[in-house]
């Protein structure tokens, strides 16, 4: 039987290392029990209501808020629109709500002939 040196795992969140009795298998690494949670509003998280997104685990609600779809059509009513940018938790890489379209061409001209602004 080898007693050689085995890797030791790490904990993404801590960066401790964790030991099989207290580990908990999410997003390709081992992690505390205490380490596993949301990584916006610091939920506890079970297996059910986890996402992973570039090795960070969130709730799912946090997920939705942090890089969800934005915008009509996308769900079943308005009751399924995600106004909430998670502002409260510190989210500040949300993709913003209102869309950004270029003017068209003739609609420019259009508004310089009528004496209004280009934008």
């Amino acid at each position: 039987m080898p007693f050689g040196n085995q890797e030791i795992n790490r904990c993404p969140r801590c960066n401790q290392a964790v030991f099989h009795a207290e580990s908990i298998p999410a997003a390709g690494k081992m992690w505390h029990k205490t380490c596993y949670r949301c990584g916006l509003c610091k939920k506890m998280l079970e297996a059910m209501t986890m996402a992973e997104h570039e090795g960070n685990v969130f709730c799912k609600q946090c997920y939705a808020r942090k890089f969800g779809i934005r915008g009509v059509g996308f769900g079943v009513g308005a009751g399924a629109l995600a106004m909430d940018t998670g502002d409260r938790f510190g989210n500040t890489e949300s993709l913003p709500n209102k869309p950004n379209y270029a003017t068209p061409p003739g609609v420019a001209a259009a508004n310089r002939a009528a004496g209004g602004d280009d934008e």
